[in-house]
């Protein structure tokens, strides 16, 4: 079989972003299906007598698209609209100017580089010699348990270090708990637009994710019920603190109402609190009121510093064993090293610190949002690391999208966000702290609010 080429000759300048047009309509129309590996970098420059780097940016804007995906040693190939590999963020750092308000990512300065040199440093002081040459226990070292049990106190939940399982992130501990408690073709429910690596996980761990009905609490109780009257639903994702991407907070009333559901259903509850005490007055975790079926995960990622990557599961004492053997089979345990980086901070209070920090920086670019939003309908939270913005009539997601990269400022379309169940949302997602430059911050935010005051340039349409 021939796979479908573009021809030189229906090429414009500038040569990749026609490039990326056509193949954006050959894989819209069809003639290069779903599963398609496309030609390497190098054989399509010399087919087309073009440059290899022009071949390598439209191949690199297609990813960002989700419309290609690539891997080393194994091609790139044409995704389904709905695959995870159509990650909603720029996938490197960029060097050409980009405002990247694309990635949720917490803020940061010089004290984050100041404190974690002045651990790195003194690592080596009263470190147990466990932390580096020990193997087990996998479910983490005791002594970083205890220090977890200190900081799940902060996110309101009572627990023993028994209960507390160390790893390398909410991202690490959503794949472990999603294996402990389901097997292939389980049903996974939870919002129609949801966090988007629960849609990459259940389509690589063969679960059959639905998204439901919500409204600006999170998940219907109706829907919920539904659900699981017909049929029989494993498991309730949950993001309900701010963190999905409609940064929207679920009620205390409305976690009751869902966890009765569970109850009279049977139904396991992962709880997504990626963000932990960064949000202030918040209603009790669902893992406090529903402790014998909820398995709780948070980290310090998103709270301190990105690169501090570890966390906590909180699980009930029937799943420890079946998470612990998943946590092996996975990552044999939480990486010690970092682990013990977390554990001093939250002695010595630098956890603590950077926390406050984050709080008083997010609530001042929260500032700008609420002035240069004025007059959109969008949604977000004081403390929140981004905020969603619906669109007016005449825009959709892609188009808005399109033109905001046109002018240098990259945002997170809405597609990655939508479970199979959920055609489309007009809106994106806007990262708070994306770009560390607080003017570039407003300026992206002024350029993004402006695209709204006029209709869609025709020749975007078909970008």
């Amino acid at each position: 079989m021939t796979i479908w080429t573009p021809r030189y000759d229906n090429l414009s300048r500038p040569l990749h972003t026609s490039l990326v047009s056509a193949f954006k309509e050959a894989i819209a129309d069809g003639r290069l299906p779903v599963g398609t590996q496309l030609l390497p970098h190098r054989t399509l420059a010399h087919e087309l007598e073009i440059s290899v780097h022009t071949v390598g940016k439209a191949y690199d804007e297609l990813k960002r698209l989700g419309l290609i995906d690539g891997h080393v040693g194994r091609g790139t190939y044409v995704l389904a609209p709905t695959l995870p590999s159509h990650q909603p963020y720029l996938m490197e750092r960029g060097t050409n100017g980009t405002i990247d308000l694309s990635i949720s990512r917490p803020l940061i300065d010089h004290i984050h580089v100041d404190r974690m040199d002045a651990v790195l440093n003194n690592l080596s002081i009263g470190l147990d010699h466990d932390t580096y040459l020990a193997c087990r226990p996998n479910v983490g070292l005791r002594s970083h348990r205890e220090a977890g049990v200190d900081w799940l106190s902060r996110c309101q939940l009572d627990i023993s270090p028994e209960s507390v399982i160390i790893t390398n992130g909410v991202t690490h501990g959503m794949a472990v708990a999603l294996s402990a408690v389901t097997r292939p073709g389980d049903i996974v429910v939870t919002e129609s637009i949801v966090h988007h690596l629960i849609i990459s996980q259940c389509s690589y761990l063969g679960l059959r994710l639905q998204g439901l009905e919500f409204d600006d609490q999170g998940l219907s109780p109706e829907a919920f019920e539904v659900a699981c009257k017909n049929q029989n639903v494993k498991v309730y994702f949950s993001v309900p603190t701010v963190a999905n991407p409609m940064a929207t907070m679920m009620s205390e009333e409305r976690r009751r109402q869902l966890i009765d559901i569970a109850r009279r259903y049977d139904v396991f509850i992962i709880e997504d609190d990626a963000w932990g005490p960064l949000i202030e007055d918040r209603p009790l975790p669902i893992a406090a009121l529903a402790p014998e079926r909820t398995i709780y995960l948070t980290s310090f990622t998103k709270c301190t510093l990105a690169g501090l990557r570890t966390g906590y599961i909180v699980a009930p004492d029937s799943l420890i064993p079946a998470i612990t053997g998943r946590l092996i089979a996975f990552s044999w345990m939480g990486t010690p090293l970092v682990a013990e980086i977390a554990s001093r901070w939250i002695k010595d209070g630098t956890a603590d610190e950077l926390v406050h920090w984050q709080q008083q920086a997010l609530a001042e670019r929260y500032t700008i949002i609420k002035e240069e939003m004025a007059g959109l309908s969008w949604r977000g939270h004081p403390h929140s690391l981004h905020f969603w913005l619906e669109l007016p009539d005449g825009w959709n997601t892609t188009t808005y999208v399109n033109h905001a990269n046109s002018l240098g400022i990259a945002i997170a379309p809405t597609q990655p966000f939508l479970t199979p169940t959920m055609q489309k949302a007009d809106a994106v997602r806007i990262a708070v702290a994306g770009t560390q430059d607080t003017k570039r911050f407003r300026r992206g935010l002024s350029a993004i609010r402006n695209l709204l005051r006029r209709a869609p340039e025709p020749f975007m349409h078909s970008l």
